[in-house]
């Protein structure tokens, strides 16, 4: 991942740990407060003559030690928490001095090279110099990517969810997608191909068969697998997928698809690996999200693409709707795509004249 995602990651990590220290100590404090409280029952029962306030000081000092142990081990809980967070904290503060340092040899050496291809340059004549930069610049316009244009076909979605434990709502996601495209502008420009509880054959028949302009997948994963599901009815463990086998299975076809959608856990570890040799756009995850914010992205995401608006406006769209809904995933949804293409001007759902 770049050095960005890195400090995206950093930024939320932190602030996990301290708001999980912040709790740690009210619960540290309160856990204090009842032992004082408790002592000073003790206390009140030590003075008094009266049995009936004896007996029911005692009983007010056991209260408070059991409310006091339960803040105590609400304060030892979060104080797990924000250690784990350190933990996680200190990685990917490594990962991102990491990823830091390639970038910046990485334009060093790209300076290098620029610096070399001018010296060179500067040795030929100055109007053949011109020419061959004025034909360099018409070159670069004209370099973006001649993508597949719309034709008066449907734009086709693959829809492929896993959740093989049932703890993610990937129906729910699929209805709602389903839900947004036929409630759109462009409603009969889109043709769905929805495979609940998918497995490595769907995944493969999909792309042979169908033939997605997009491949969408809902589940579990991580920046560098995605997790499927076996062809069994009970709940069990998922099937591992490499990032590398699951971007092979996208690329074997003629048509190959146009965008990849990953919406999973910390899956923007795979995008730019598809978006350099597979497909032009990809977008994934910068960290784990919750299961609502991922639902509303791509439900907004997938209706501002059946409205006629380009693959950034979508994106955009999918992030402000989190913002508006008072999720806090909005910066998780990330995009990824090749130097020569643009998705501000590349629009999936186009009717004809």
């Amino acid at each position: 991942m770049s050095a960005s995602q890195y400090r995206g990651q950093l930024d939320r990590k932190r602030k996990q740990r301290v708001d999980a220290e912040k709790k740690a100590g009210d619960y540290r404090a309160k856990e204090s407060k009842k032992r004082a409280d408790a002592a000073r029952a003790r206390q009140a029962a030590a003075k008094s003559k009266n049995a009936s306030t004896i007996k029911s000081k005692n009983a007010e000092a056991v209260r408070r030690d059991k409310e006091a142990e339960a803040a105590g081990k609400e304060a030892g809980r979060w104080q797990a928490k924000a250690s784990g967070y350190a933990k996680q904290e200190s990685s990917l503060a490594e990962k991102l001095a990491s990823a830091e340092r390639a970038e910046v040899t990485a334009a060093e050496r790209k300076r290098q090279r620029e610096q070399q291809r001018a010296e060179r340059d500067a040795s030929a004549q100055q109007a053949a110099f011109d020419a061959r930069l004025q034909q360099t610049e018409i070159a670069v316009n004209n370099a973006v990517r001649e993508l597949r244009a719309p034709k008066p076909e449907k734009l086709r979605v693959l829809l492929l969810g896993a959740s093989s434990a049932g703890d993610l709502r990937v129906g729910r996601e699929q209805k709602r997608i389903r839900a947004a495209v036929e409630s759109a502008l462009h409603r009969d420009m889109i043709e769905l191909d929805v495979r609940p509880a998918a497995t490595t054959d769907d995944l493969l028949d999909g792309i042979t068969k169908f033939r997605p302009h997009v491949v969408h997948f809902s589940g579990h994963g991580d920046v560098d697998l995605i997790e499927l599901e076996h062809g069994r009815d009970e709940p069990h463990e998922g099937h591992v997928v490499t990032a590398h086998a699951f971007s092979r299975a996208v690329a074997a076809t003629d048509d190959p698809p146009l965008l990849v959608l990953l919406n999973a856990c910390n899956s923007a570890g795979q995008i730019d690996d598809l978006v350099e040799s597979v497909v032009p756009f990809a977008i994934g995850m910068a960290d784990e999200i919750a299961d609502g914010d991922a639902i509303t992205y791509a439900a907004q995401f997938y209706a501002s693409v059946a409205n006629g608006q380009s693959i950034q406006s979508a994106h955009l769209a999918g992030q402000a709707a989190l913002e508006l809904a008072g999720l806090e995933g909005a910066e998780l949804p990330t995009l990824a795509f090749a130097p020569d293409v643009d998705p501000a001007t590349t629009i999936l759902v186009q009717p004809a004249p």
